[in-house]
């Protein structure tokens, strides 16, 4: 089996684009109303930007700059790419997989047994595939959690 990807080509997007779109709009948006004199007028309208940008970087730590850059399927191992550190994750090595559902971006965790290099557990957005129904399960999660077990099993032999 070659090397396929498992995580979302999105997560650049999500990780910088959004961020500097998100804080950018809001910069932005505070320096037109200063030019406007509507900070003379209501200060304490200056509170909605930075409570906006509070909310952001709160939400933006806890769901999306923990997520792995990229996540490749490599057979017996996952090939993990994140703030330039290479990763191999045996899937022996793996102890739990969870995954999300009804969340944007939907998320696979996967707990190690041995911490490396980024941590115990190995966050990342995966391939999504279209769906109406937002509570659907997530298919790479499901197959992770058999070849895990699979792989768990074959080396406790």
């Amino acid at each position: 089996m070659g090397m396929k990807r498992i995580s979302s080509k999105a997560t650049y997007a999500l990780k910088r684009l959004f961020p500097m779109l998100w804080f950018g709009v809001l910069l932005a948006s505070v320096i037109v109303a200063g030019a406007a004199g509507v900070w003379r007028l209501q200060p304490a309208l200056l509170l909605v930007p930075l409570l906006m940008g509070l909310i952001g970087l709160v939400v933006m730590k806890a769901v999306i700059w923990d997520l792995a850059d990229e996540v490749y399927d490599c057979g017996d191992y996952l090939l993990v790419k994140s703030r330039g550190i290479e990763l191999q994750v045996p899937l022996a090595g793996i102890i739990n997989v969870n995954s999300t559902v009804a969340m944007n971006p939907p998320r696979i965790t996967l707990r190690l047994a041995d911490a490396g290099a980024l941590g115990a557990e190995i966050v990342f957005a995966p391939v999504r595939r279209f769906s109406f129904n937002p509570f659907a399960r997530n298919p790479i999660a499901d197959e992770l959690v058999l070849r895990v077990d699979r792989a768990r099993r074959q080396r406790g032999r």
